[in-house]
């Protein structure tokens, strides 16, 4: 793709980073076949092609974004399978990255957009904070019911009060820093990330992450100063705030670097490890740049971590039990990781299942269930379809988000490393169906074989 942008322009390195991006776009369309706002809706401006053009408009002339250009870059989840099937290599994250931040210091929302990004923005990074508000989810579920209309602000006041849990569970292993040490010969030391809103909605995942990785004689640190990774700002466009949050968690890690020392620096949470392992970008031009980079550089998923330590099961499955593995957009898009996660369920004896398109998101995207409900109930819907068929015991996934956007449909959602956990020793994951609902379901779980385990 030509571009024309003045010397000037170009002497800002974000303009020079975007420009490069958007040479390297040959206009090819492969995106909008795996693109799911476009396979949603149907609209070339809400493909990635579509929104290219529309960024390299905005900031080739430089004006304010318009209306248009804010709309249809709102409604991308940056899901980044785009980037999968991109045979050009085009760098979609950083360039829709930085157009959410020229959107949001150039274009004036209405009113109500403007309070909610505040709201989410105040209160979801932040436990205590999140915590606080989520405890009036169970009047709020009641009032869920009462709110008609069709209007974007009844849409996402009705979606927030449903993704609002009705009880909050009590506070986790990482509500406060500390050190979990490891169980036998010491293997390993690493960091975990605790970040926000997963403490507060499940924080049994990180009680079964510490659990099985100290049982595999890593020690774990959950470092004093570290907090949310700045996803959840850094998709709003908030790139200052999302920058002090990354800046805090390269303090932290560095600390614990430079004194006791650490192996990697592991996230249960998908979402959160693509912004970890992208801080090196982000810090660039920063003085902690040579730190971020070598932060980004210990960066691992949980799954990652447990294969390269050998992960083995210590339990024997006494039942088939069926595993729909829903695979987070931010996993196998932005982390390129795919087979980890299903290898291991698989060494722990699950028999594992596939939807179909396994690409196509569910309309999760951090906060885009709450600022584009529409879509993303289409999303949900859409994946739930393919999974239902398969008649699995549960869903598993390795993102928070993914499984608060797939719940309530009669399939538990269990995070893959709390089934791990369980075979390797750990407790039972309580949302799991009992071994008689299980044993009901025989039949059709010796159906499956590894063949037949994915939808062609």
């Amino acid at each position: 793709m030509q571009t024309n942008f003045s010397a000037a322009q170009l002497a800002d390195p974000e303009i020079a980073v975007a420009d490069k991006i958007l040479r390297s776009c040959v206009h090819c369309g492969f995106c909008t076949a795996t693109c799911p706002t476009f396979v949603t809706v149907g609209d070339e401006d809400d493909s990635p092609r579509g929104r290219i053009y529309l960024i390299k408009d905005m900031l080739e002339t430089g004006a304010p974004a318009s209306t248009p250009v804010a709309f249809h870059l709102d409604r991308c989840l940056s899901c980044l399978a785009c980037m999968t099937t991109c045979p050009s290599g085009v760098d979609y994250m950083h360039l829709i990255d930085h157009a959410r931040v020229v959107v949001e210091t150039t274009y004036r929302r209405p009113l109500h957009d403007r309070l909610l990004r505040a709201v989410l923005a105040t209160i979801l990074p932040y436990p205590d904070r999140l915590r606080l508000a989520l405890r009036g989810a169970a009047i709020g579920g009641i009032a869920a019911g009462l709110i008609g209309g069709s209007s974007v602000m009844s849409q996402r006041l009705r979606a927030m009060f449903k993704l609002a849990p009705g009880r909050l569970p009590p506070a986790g292993a990482t509500e406060r820093p500390g050190v979990f040490p490891a169980i036998g010969e010491r293997r390993a030391r690493v960091a975990l990330l605790a970040g926000c809103a997963q403490q507060v909605l499940d924080p049994g995942i990180h009680d079964a992450t510490i659990r099985l990785l100290t049982r595999m004689g890593i020690e774990v640190v959950v470092a004093k100063g570290a907090g949310c990774c700045g996803a959840l700002t850094h998709h709003l466009g908030k790139h200052a705030a999302a920058l002090d949050f990354a800046r805090a968690n390269v303090a932290a890690w560095t600390r614990e670097l430079d004194t006791t020392g650490l192996d990697a620096i592991v996230t249960d949470t998908s979402g959160c490890g693509t912004v970890l392992k992208d801080y090196g970008f982000l810090l660039r031009e920063t003085p902690l740049a040579a730190e971020a980079a070598r932060i980004a550089a210990l960066a691992v998923d949980i799954t990652e971590l447990l294969a390269r330590f050998d992960y083995q099961p210590s339990r024997t499955m006494e039942r088939p039990i069926v595993i729909a593995y829903h695979a987070a957009c931010s996993l196998q898009h932005g982390q390129r990781i795919t087979d980890a996660p299903k290898s291991l369920l698989r060494r722990a004896g699950f028999t594992v299942v596939e939807p179909r398109d396994p690409h196509l998101c569910c309309g999760s995207a951090g906060t885009y269930n709450l600022l584009q409900p529409e879509i993303a109930d289409q999303l949900r819907q859409r994946k739930l379809d393919t999974i239902m068929p398969l008649k699995p015991h549960a869903i598993a996934g390795g993102n928070i988000g993914c499984l608060t956007q797939l719940g309530g449909a009669g399939l538990p959602t269990i995070h893959t490393v709390a089934l791990l956990d369980w075979m390797a020793g750990g407790p039972r994951p309580a949302a799991l169906p009992s071994d008689a609902a299980i044993e009901a379901t025989r039949p059709v779980a010796a159906a499956f074989t590894d063949e037949e385990s994915t939808w062609t």
